[in-house]
């Protein structure tokens, strides 16, 4: 995967730009509303595994964290899974994007797996 130019994505610390999904035109997140933070996670790849694939994951640190998941424009979450729910785009439910910790009640949306865009 290519490197991200994280610095060109922020400013003051905040996504600079509008944050869509990667697979249609669904605005996901408003400029300056998701703070950059370097965090160690394990997200499921986003494909769909064929029979007799095993589930592969992507180690993931860098994420726009949302504090409050009504700060969204538009995502969708998974069933709980152990401590957590996923992100997926609302409408072509592509994911995960990123996740939601239950106990912390922050949300995760991984720069990876988003376009950034200043439309």
């Amino acid at each position: 995967m290519a490197s991200l130019d994280v610095e060109s994505l922020t400013l003051d610390g905040k996504n600079k730009t509008t944050v869509l999904c990667s697979r249609c035109p669904s605005k996901i997140l408003c400029p300056q509303v998701g703070t950059y933070v370097v965090k160690e996670f394990s997200l499921p790849s986003m494909h769909h595994k064929t029979e007799g694939e095993t589930d592969t994951a992507e180690d993931v640190k860098d994420y726009w964290q949302v504090n409050d998941m009504y700060h969204f424009e538009n995502i969708g979450f998974s069933k709980t899974i152990d401590d957590r729910k996923y992100l997926i785009c609302a409408d072509c439910e592509i994911g995960p994007v990123g996740w939601h910790d239950l106990n912390t009640k922050m949300n995760y949306l991984a720069l990876s797996r988003v376009k950034h865009t200043d439309v």
